[in-house]
């Protein structure tokens, strides 16, 4: 018997160390307790146990198993459900371990991401305590925040941060623009929405971007770029043309840390609000949220999802330079041409500044471009036959004369001469004149037009330019003098149609 008990002691120390080094049930912090899952998707649920473990997912009458690999991965995809705003619970277990998750919805899952615009929380919103206090209204609002800033150099598997319930308390660190977005949603859709907000201020497009992203657009586009640019991928420097501002390297360095940790969670689609950090770029900019998109539509398996975003809005001082193209002019003009990507739509927020203070980066009015993000959501993804997406888009300029016809899609029930001014509705300027645009000839010689509105056209005249061949509206850094919209209250979108 003496012999016995240090071999016992030492079986049990044995038995102790393998009971602390085996591996835990565990799930990223994308699911938790409040979570919203993805409906009519197979929504995966993912994690790590002991490897070759039985692992068993509950939900909504749903038993799901599965086998840990050998490194102690596991996934299983649930079968598709419709949404309910009725709270359930959801347990995961692997033997005598168990994870539970309670007051959990299932409806429609929003990625928000970009830089500060984005990140601007509801504390800093216009109206802000008001709008705080209102939250408690929508039970069925849920959101994730990554609570930090995370850059690495490879995917990682968990970022931190967990799902809450709307409280005034909680909402305060919430992005402004994907809470309104999501409160429109939840309204007229009538379904539970989740925000999962993953931004960081003063980013640019380039860390946000997978490397497979790249291949699927910028670097074939950029042909005269490609050995250069691949050669800069590999070492994660920033990209030919890229800004020199901080956090523009190329090797996904936000991707890595702040959205791969949430793939592939079933999502709905994605807000994108980023530009400023870019904004010295033309053309470029286009191929890089082309590579931006194809990359987070492969990693989060959802096929082509809706991708919905904000044109930069006024900023600085407006230039009386007919010619315009300073500043953000050609960055808008990139996003507005991103509009090709399959499943996309545009905000146009050049009419939401601050009134008196065109310094200010951050306009407040958050509201609005939440709403004008919703309305492309509403009629593109949900469907709605009421409703216009957008203001009027550039579509063609004819030359007949001595006058420029200029024709728009999206003009609704036809076109005003606006104005807006804070969270105030638009208002129909009926005595007021149209402005914004600038025509010129064959010689590239600009002058501001003379606009009239003609049922859903704008004909461009000026005794400078006897026969116009291009014009361009709000093509600028602070176009404040546009003040075009249909009469649904949308802004039309700045553009030009040359390419001088």
């Amino acid at each position: 018997m003496k012999r016995l008990k240090p071999n016992l002691a030492a079986a049990s120390l044995m038995l102790g160390l393998f009971t602390a080094t085996a591996p835990a049930l565990e799930l990223p912090n994308i699911f938790s307790e409040h979570m919203v899952l993805q409906r009519e998707i197979k929504a995966p649920v993912w994690g790590t146990a002991a490897p070759s473990a039985t692992v068993t997912v509950e939900f909504a009458g749903q038993k799901k198993t599965t086998t840990a690999d050998a490194s102690g991965k596991w996934m299983v995809r649930l079968d598709s459900m419709k949404a309910n705003a009725k709270p359930q619970k959801m347990t995961v277990s692997e033997g005598a371990n168990t994870v539970a998750y309670d007051d959990v919805l299932v409806g429609d899952n929003w990625l928000c991401s970009g830089q500060s615009n984005m990140e601007w929380d509801m504390n800093g919103t216009s109206n802000a305590q008001a709008e705080l206090a209102d939250v408690v209204n929508y039970p069925t609002i849920r959101f994730f925040r990554v609570a930090d800033h995370i850059s690495k150099d490879t995917p990682q598997a968990n970022a931190p941060g967990k799902w809450a319930a709307l409280t005034p308390d909680s909402a305060r660190s919430l992005t402004a623009v994907g809470y309104f977005f999501g409160r429109r949603i939840n309204q007229e859709v009538k379904i539970p929405v989740g925000i999962i907000q993953s931004a960081w201020g003063g980013s640019a497009i380039e860390p946000w971007t997978t490397y497979t992203g790249w291949e699927k657009g910028y670097l074939d586009a950029m042909e005269k770029w490609l050995p250069e640019a691949r050669a800069a991928l590999k070492a994660g420097r920033a990209l030919p043309g890229a800004p020199p501002a901080p956090n523009t390297q190329a090797n996904g360095g936000m991707y890595n840390g702040m959205i791969a940790p949430l793939a592939p969670y079933a999502i709905k689609g994605a807000l994108w609000y980023q530009g400023e950090s870019n904004g010295g770029e033309g053309v470029s900019y286009f191929h890089k949220m082309e590579s931006l998109i194809n990359g987070w539509r492969a990693v989060f398996q959802s096929g082509q999802f809706p991708f919905y975003y904000v044109q930069l809005a006024n900023f600085q001082n407006p230039n009386p330079n007919a010619e315009g193209g300073d500043g953000w002019a050609k960055v808008r003009e990139a996003q507005r041409k991103a509009l090709e990507i399959p499943n996309t739509g545009m905000a146009v927020a050049i009419d939401l500044a601050d009134i008196g203070n065109p310094g200010d980066i951050h306009p407040k009015n958050k509201q609005d471009v939440g709403s004008r993000l919703a309305q492309w959501a509403l009629v593109q993804t949900y469907g709605r036959k009421d409703l216009v997406p957008s203001g009027p888009l550039f579509k063609s300029a004819a030359s007949k004369g001595g006058k420029l016809h200029v024709s728009f899609e999206h003009t609704g029930k036809g076109l005003i001469v606006g104005e807006k001014r804070g969270l105030d509705p638009v208002k129909e300027v009926t005595d007021g004149k149209l402005k914004g645009f600038a025509i010129a000839g064959a010689d590239k010689k600009w002058a501001w037009a003379d606009a009239v509105i003609d049922g859903k056209t704008v004909v461009l005249s000026s005794s400078d330019v006897p026969e116009p061949v291009a014009v361009r509206y709000g093509f600028s850094m602070n176009p404040d003098a546009a003040n075009l919209y249909n009469k649904e209250g949308l802004p039309a979108s700045p553009f030009r149609s040359d390419d001088w």
